[in-house]
């Protein structure tokens, strides 16, 4: 439990901030996830955004010396499920993509992800967005003082899995503060009444990733980017939270 920091209210307060950044990003990107954008052109508008409100973009440069996150934001495409570089790939008509956003703005972080759908998409898939979107609802509503963190991840894989879809397992929420990863690690999946007591004070954020087939991933050789092992789409939804005496507050809403 040491490990865990508490953060202040203060400190709640510039996190507040930040995930105010990261909202108003998002929505400066709506408009333009649309078919014919390439996602090098969503990257540049996320990081003139960033950059003008006087914040750092997290991810950039984010990583290893060797290979270090080359981009602003994640932009991970259809069965791509997380940490997909922006390039010169154009969206097209049917296309999902999962935008990551976080920024460093007086010293602390926000984080947070949405998934947008490009026109008009398949039935099938507009129902993995619903649900993947439902289950962070569900995971959020759990948390308050004293639920454990198996709680959260029990309230995403009963959804997600009784409706047929794969939780990723490998790919985590996580604690937030004065860095960007922290203690507790924040799975979305799990058992009730198991895990980390929650207490006021702390912050993290909620992240689950949901797959249209099995819950199993693959690593590309850029070292960064990962897809669906059975190459069928995923989505994800984020929001960093600080548990509150009386529940939690979305910090990235």
């Amino acid at each position: 439990m040491s490990r865990v920091s508490l953060k202040s209210a203060h400190e709640i307060e510039a996190m507040r901030r930040a995930g105010a950044l990261v909202a108003e990003t998002f929505r400066i990107l709506d408009p333009f996830v649309k078919p014919g954008v390439t996602l090098a052109e969503l990257d540049r508008i996320a990081e003139e955004h960033i950059r003008k409100a006087g914040a750092t973009p997290a991810y950039l440069g984010y990583g290893p010396r060797n290979n270090p996150f080359p981009a602003t934001i994640c932009a991970s495409v259809n069965e791509v499920i997380c940490h997909g570089i922006p390039d010169g790939r154009v969206l097209i008509e049917g296309d999902i993509i999962g935008v990551d956003i976080g920024v460093l703005m007086n010293g602390v972080y926000g984080d947070a992800c949405y998934t947008y759908t490009v026109g008009n998409v398949a039935p099938e898939i507009q129902a993995l967005v619903d649900t993947t979107r439902e289950a962070l609802t569900a995971g959020l509503g759990v948390v308050r003082p004293n639920a454990r963190t198996g709680d959260i991840g029990h309230a995403i894989q009963s959804l997600a899995e009784g409706r047929g879809y794969g939780v990723v397992r490998e790919y985590t929420g996580h604690g937030i503060g004065k860095r960007l990863h922290e203690e507790p690690t924040i799975y979305h999946h799990g058992a009730r009444y198991t895990g980390l007591k929650l207490q006021p004070g702390m912050v993290f954020t909620i992240e689950p990733m949901i797959n249209l087939g099995g819950p199993e991933t693959r690593l590309l050789g850029d070292g960064w980017t990962v897809i669906t092992a059975d190459k069928k789409p995923s989505a994800q939804f984020e929001h960093t939270l600080a548990v509150t005496p009386k529940g939690h507050e979305i910090l990235t809403l």
